[in-house]
């Protein structure tokens, strides 16, 4: 198969889809690899790293577009792209389709075949392509929020792990699962009184064992998340519903009730922000204020520190991008009901339940597809 790693265009993404290793791998089992030029280097590789893998750098992304079959990404195309996609040609990325109407739009327009590597869904519901970024963006999350806090940021002016003999900042925690367990233990390390909240008491109970004692677990449920804004210095917003648009757990209204100078980092606004008052950011203007609410929403979070952020990406997506590259994209997802999962628009329509109702679109199984196809033939 003939693969094309195109370079980043959304703001201050440095990410790439494919490292040397990565694409030598591909080469290794017979592909053909285009880089974009200039496509490693926020990462740290040269064109010559790929050329000596064996891969062949080409100028434009019109180039890469045209010339392969199935193209990586790490995040999802923007409007520049969308006319360079084909009807069957396979785009393996970070899609996020629950988030913008006008992007799954445009990719049921292009009948491309659209891998969301943030659906890929293991048997125990672990999402082994979201993992490493959700590890990346928790942690950052708190990183980007102590920042913030300071007083020249607009912040309440508190150290988060406090001194001895003044009160560490207090620390809330929406959702337990990879980002929240990562942002509760990066600020329960930095010394702050951190509670995290779930609505599942397992949940709950998994985390209690796990954390140390400055982390207090509670249930989420709308008179505890009122009760705890009130006083909460930094709000990490760490709710997924994978496929789907998260809710909004924190109305504006609620807004009034939070100290002037409280700082909320929503990470899941890729997703369309678990508070209500969320809208995505970039790297270079990544905070506004709402009603005194220090808001920072940037939506691909992971990309301020690509060099991180992009083993911990491609040592996940490797093995999936080999078997989609060697078997074809049915094959795989016929062999792999991992990678099935990660189906989200294909032909011209959508499988994903979570995006086919979050905008009212007809939503198809794989078995009405392969109809629809055989019929057309």
């Amino acid at each position: 198969m003939i693969v094309g790693v195109p370079r980043e265009v959304k703001n201050n993404e440095s990410r790439v889809a494919a490292t040397p290793a990565f694409a030598a791998e591909l080469i290794k089992f017979g592909h053909k690899v285009y880089i974009q030029t200039s496509a490693g280097k926020g990462s740290g590789f040269k064109d010559e790293q790929y050329e000596k893998a064996g891969a062949i750098i080409l100028g434009t992304p019109e180039e890469i577009y045209d010339k392969s079959e199935l193209i990586l990404k790490v995040k999802e195309p923007i409007a520049a792209e969308y006319k360079l996609i084909r009807p069957g040609q396979i785009i393996f990325t970070y899609f996020h389709f629950a988030a913008s109407r006008e992007l799954t739009e445009a990719m049921i327009k292009s009948r491309a075949i659209c891998i969301a590597y943030e659906t890929v869904e293991k048997s125990d519901k672990s999402l082994p392509l979201l993992m490493p970024m959700s590890e990346v963006a928790g942690r950052m999350a708190v990183q980007e929020g102590a920042k913030y806090l300071e007083k020249p940021f607009g912040g309440k002016g508190k150290l988060l792990g406090g001194v001895p003999g003044v009160k560490p900042a207090k620390v809330l925690v929406l959702g337990g699962g990879i980002v929240g367990s990562n942002a509760a233990k990066i600020a329960a390390g930095m010394g702050a009184h951190v509670i995290i909240m779930d609505i599942s008491v397992k949940k709950l109970r998994e985390l209690e064992d796990i954390m140390p004692k400055n982390v207090t677990t509670l249930m989420s449920n709308s008179g505890n998340l009122t009760e705890e804004i009130r006083n909460a210095d930094l709000i990490v917003g760490a709710v997924l519903i994978p496929g789907a648009k998260a809710p909004h757990l924190i109305k504006k209204d609620m807004l009034k009730l939070m100290e002037p100078g409280t700082v909320i980092v929503d990470v899941a606004v890729d997703q369309g922000g678990c508070i209500e008052t969320a809208r995505p950011t970039t790297h270079e203007n990544p905070v506004y204020e709402v009603d005194g609410i220090l808001h920072y929403c940037v939506a691909n979070m992971p990309g301020a520190v690509p060099v991180t952020s992009t083993f911990a990406l491609t040592n996940a997506t490797l093995p999936y991008a080999l078997q989609i590259a060697n078997k074809g994209w049915e094959k795989a997802i016929a062999d792999n009901s991992e990678l099935k999962a990660g189906l989200n628009i294909a032909g011209g329509n959508v499988l994903n339940k979570g995006v086919a109702d979050t905008f009212h679109i007809e939503l198809i199984s794989l078995d009405q597809l392969y109809n629809k196809k055989s019929l057309a033939a």
